[in-house]
């Protein structure tokens, strides 16, 4: 009877301990590979003038003719100052609230009360934003709103008309982002808070630390490399913009465009009037290559400051 190599032998009793979880793997890796690499040849969109009876790549070649509109719209500068400084206030409020509703959250000790909390703080983000945009104008709305209607009189201030005031929409629209987001980032940095050894606690509790001196000096340390890859993640992004929140919840509304148009909705509202996927293309590989090299450059920036806490 001819022996098994015990290396052969090895690496088969290794497939079969690991086969369920590599079959559970399977459908995510169907899903990542259909949704995220089969539609890499349309980026080729970017670079023609789609003709639909020659096909996509039938159509003719124009080089950066797709990206032109961008530029000499003469809004470029207002749709990326928006999309910027928007996803900037996203990250650093975001991150900041998050962070502390989680530490709130770690203090209950009830775990019915625990899971309340979590669940209320989660159910936002699980809306839709449509849902969310007509809770908005319930509340914003001149004839119907709760502000204009029940809050403001109590202080003698007259009826605004907030979907013709654009002052009053970049805290608005800051509000509901956090409103609405907060429940997902506070559960990813739950995650890490719940991972936190109990016995640095107890040794803090026994030299005498506070509760903010236990926060500062062993909460936040071990946080720090969630909160850098949960960093690089949203800058990749920050091109990018949440369409249902500056679209629906604003009900795009021309008077605002100055502070609710970021590069996203101006897309979309360009592809409505003019049908040219070309124009989406090009934006959708802009938004990409500038969120690609803003990875890059802040994971190199984070590796020469503490290289064990950068992401490659």
């Amino acid at each position: 009877m001819q022996a098994v190599h015990p290396v052969k032998a090895k690496k088969v009793n290794k497939w079969k301990k690991y086969w369920p979880f590599y079959l559970m793997m399977l459908p995510g890796l169907l899903y990542f590979l259909i949704n995220n690499y089969l539609p890499m040849p349309g980026v080729i969109l970017a670079f023609k003038k789609v003709n639909w009876r020659l096909g996509i790549f039938g159509s003719k070649w124009n080089g950066l003719s797709n990206f032109e509109f961008l530029v000499s719209s003469g809004q470029l500068m207002t749709i990326v100052r928006n999309t910027v400084l928007y996803n900037l206030a996203f990250i650093i409020l975001g991150t900041v609230l998050a962070i502390i509703v989680v530490i709130l959250l770690n203090e209950v000790r009830s775990k019915a009360a625990n899971r309340v909390f979590q669940t209320l703080i989660l159910l936002p983000y699980l809306m839709s934003m449509v849902v969310v945009s007509y809770l908005v104008y319930a509340f914003l709305s001149v004839e119907t709103g709760y502000v204009n209607n029940s809050i403001l009189p109590l202080f003698g201030i007259d009826p605004i008309r907030f979907y013709q005031e654009p002052k009053y929409w970049p805290f608005i629209l800051v509000f509901v982002n956090m409103w609405k987001g907060i429940g997902f980032n506070s559960i990813v940095y739950l995650a890490a808070v719940v991972g936190i050894s109990e016995d640095y606690y107890e040794a803090a509790r026994v030299d005498g630390a506070s509760k903010f001196q236990q926060i500062f000096k062993i909460t936040l340390p071990c946080l720090r490399p969630t909160i850098i890859t949960m960093f690089i993640l949203s800058i990749s992004k920050i091109f990018f913009s949440d369409f249902g929140l500056f679209y629906q919840v604003p009900k795009n509304s021309g008077i605002l465009y100055p502070v609710t148009q970021t590069i996203d909705t101006y897309v979309y509202n360009a592809l409505m009037n003019q049908n040219n996927p070309g124009m989406s293309a090009a934006a959708g590989l802009f938004q990409s290559v500038v969120g690609c090299i803003l990875v890059v450059l802040s994971n190199m920036l984070i590796r020469k400051v503490s290289k064990e806490d950068a992401l490659f």
